[in-house]
């Protein structure tokens, strides 16, 4: 590139490229990355703030241990499935193979749903064992930070619906396929916090 093509070229038209020492463009981490990633942090520091909230209140004597719905067992394993799902789809967003990207896709948002909807079960279980939050503290916070994760998981399917209606559009389909690679990051997280949760709210 020419010193007057350096002076007088866009910036903002080249995001997400640096340009090497001989000339090339290096693609760089994408706006979109990086807003993710600051996303994940806070929504880490919300998470981390109900954990020490949960262990600290544990500590009193009116504590009570909460029931293993068992049903959580399979929700957990429908949500790694989920995660499994979407890195394939990022895995086949990589090769531009659309179908196969469309395919794991959906199935990453219907597994996510069947544990959404396995969530709502175990909630009943535990109102028709007698189980009530203004009762036990310990349910209290199972239904505060299951609901929270829970509507993390929807925001992330609409997220999911956003990035469809974009591969059906000619012009942004490029942009779709890179989108899939951020939804693969933030289903991976959520498995994550998941299953830290699920350790803490069964085993404390």
């Amino acid at each position: 590139m020419s010193f007057l093509s350096k002076v007088t070229a866009r910036s903002w038209e080249h995001a997400g490229e640096l340009e090497g020492l001989h000339g090339e463009y290096i693609p760089t981490r994408s706006a979109g990355r990086t807003g993710l990633l600051v996303f994940l942090a806070v929504i880490s520091s919300f998470f981390m703030l109900f954990i020490i909230s949960y262990y600290t209140r544990s500590r009193f004597p009116d504590w009570e241990m909460l029931r293993d719905p068992r049903i959580l067992w399979f929700n957990t394993f429908m949500l790694v499935l989920a995660s499994i799902a979407m890195q394939l789809a990022s895995k086949a967003a990589q090769r531009n193979a659309d179908p196969s990207m469309r395919k794991y896709l959906v199935a990453g948002a219907v597994l996510t749903l069947v544990f959404i909807a396995g969530q709502l079960i175990a909630w009943k279980q535990l109102i028709a064992a007698g189980f009530y939050a203004q009762e036990n503290p310990s349910i209290a916070f199972f239904y505060l930070v299951t609901g929270l994760h829970a509507l993390h998981l929807i925001g992330g399917i609409w997220f999911l619906g956003r990035v469809g209606f974009r591969l059906g559009q000619q012009n942004l389909q490029e942009k779709a396929r890179q989108s899939v690679a951020l939804c693969a990051t933030y289903w991976h997280y959520l498995l994550l916090v998941w299953l830290v949760l699920f350790t803490l709210l069964l085993r404390t």
